[in-house]
């Protein structure tokens, strides 16, 4: 088994959840939301990150407005809709739901 490669998977899993989170709290930049994901140690490049927030904007989760930059050109900061919180607290749910049985499953195999 490629124990790294299955590592990748489980978090590449609760990206979208932890993407509607950080969101959930305030408008972020996307580098913002790549320094807090690598600050939780789960990391992700730009290449990874544009296409799940473009699904998530398709899918109605999150929206985005243009603020002016002192440093460029405009930039695009997004925020998680009020669909995308009701997403966010289904996934969130289930999420807790899995780590209680997983965490029972892997008791009974000490």
């Amino acid at each position: 088994m490629d124990l790294e490669n299955a590592k990748a998977q489980m978090r590449k899993g609760v990206l979208e959840m932890c993407i509607l989170a950080i969101a959930a709290e305030e408008e972020v930049y996307p580098s913002d939301i790549i320094t807090k994901l690598k600050q939780n140690d789960l990391i992700v490049v730009e290449g990874t990150l544009y296409p799940l927030l473009t699904r998530l904007k398709n899918d109605g989760l999150l929206d985005y407005s243009w603020r002016e930059s002192s440093s460029g050109p405009p930039r695009k900061y997004f925020k998680t809709t009020e669909d995308g919180i009701g997403t966010l607290d289904t996934l969130n749910d289930s999420w807790q739901k899995l780590v209680q049985s997983v965490a029972q499953t892997l008791k009974k195999q000490q």
